[in-house]
């Protein structure tokens, strides 16, 4: 047993005051303390800060607070109207109980399950740097096939993350330098030569809330996974998609999960998508444009098919 400090605080700049771990659910990081993957000296219990309300924005938009659960988000009223890509990412992601403790900010910052990054007594880039990534040899069926490095194939494990992706959401953040504000789309890293730093948080900063832009198009999230239920995605597809009156693409917002080190926003498939027409062969096309870069390893090709069926699927659904 390794000892720790645990203090408990009550308001966001105490919060930050301190030096340590930040705890909400823990369904991520008392698993990682349990394996002995990671050993914080401290843990800063901020479950008792004010950061639990989902509200309107004066814009029309949703201000989520980091401690709200993903069980009370995903079943959120507004959210299963008018975000349903978020409440459906939510329902995919975890079971039931997990879903009861897990909050908005720790789903964002929740770390990679590569089964070398969870074994403390493998090499691994992102748990010692430097000491390796037998993944690029080994047991890499699930990583990444887009954005990896020689330092790191490791993929992003959150569903939700992807969908805020999807909707242009924004985090905020207040650390020891004030506030600012992130687009979750450029919070989260990949991996280069420096794959132990997952997001571009600066040490001490708390991410307090999730802000969600107006939508009004339709949006849906389609998960593949090796179980139907409980299991982290094999390819992942967020979409939201808005047509014209001729019946062309107008609009469209994509993310991919399961396949980089972050959520994986598909620029190219949307440029190509925009102003052409809404037929599958335009939506495969779409997504072997972004597909183009992707460098599978000897074990993962078969996630460029997939995720290219699953794009044109989830698009087919929205039109």
């Amino acid at each position: 047993m390794k000892t720790f400090t645990y203090r408990a605080v009550t308001d966001i700049d105490e919060a930050v005051a301190q030096t340590g771990t930040y705890l909400a659910g823990g369904t991520n990081l008392v698993d990682l303390m349990k394996l002995g993957v990671t050993a914080p000296e401290t843990l800063v219990d901020i479950n008792q800060l004010p950061l639990h309300d989902v509200v309107r924005r004066p814009d029309g938009g949703l201000r989520i607070g980091a401690g709200v659960r993903n069980s009370e988000l995903a079943a959120h009223p507004v959210v299963r109207r008018h975000y349903p890509v978020l409440s459906q990412a939510l329902l995919a992601g975890a079971s039931g109980q997990l879903r009861n403790m897990a909050t908005t900010g720790g789903n964002l910052l929740q770390r990679t399950r590569c089964r070398y990054f969870m074994d403390a007594t493998k090499p691994c880039n992102k748990r010692v740097p430097g000491s390796g990534c037998p993944a690029r040899e080994g047991d890499h069926r699930n990583l990444a096939v887009l954005g990896a490095s020689e330092a790191c194939v490791a993929t992003h494990p959150s569903d939700m993350a992807v969908a805020l992706v999807a909707l242009d959401a924004v985090a905020r953040v207040t650390g020891p330098n004030g506030e600012r504000t992130i687009p979750i789309e450029v919070l989260h890293r990949l991996p280069g030569d420096r794959p132990h730093h997952d997001t571009v948080l600066e040490p001490g900063e708390l991410i307090t809330a999730v802000d969600l832009p107006v939508l009004g198009r339709p949006s849906a999230y389609r998960k593949a996974r090796d179980r139907a239920s409980y299991a982290f995605a094999v390819g992942s597809v967020a979409a939201c998609l808005q047509l014209d009156a001729d019946g062309r693409v107008d609009d469209v917002r994509l993310a991919l999960g399961a396949v980089a080190h972050k959520p994986w926003r598909a620029r190219a498939a949307e440029e190509a998508l925009r102003g052409g027409p809404a037929t599958r062969e335009a939506f495969l096309a779409a997504a072997d444009a972004e597909l183009a870069a992707a460098e599978p390893l000897r074990d993962n090709a078969f996630k460029i098919p997939l995720i290219r069926n699953l794009v044109a699927t989830t698009l087919e659904e929205l039109r």
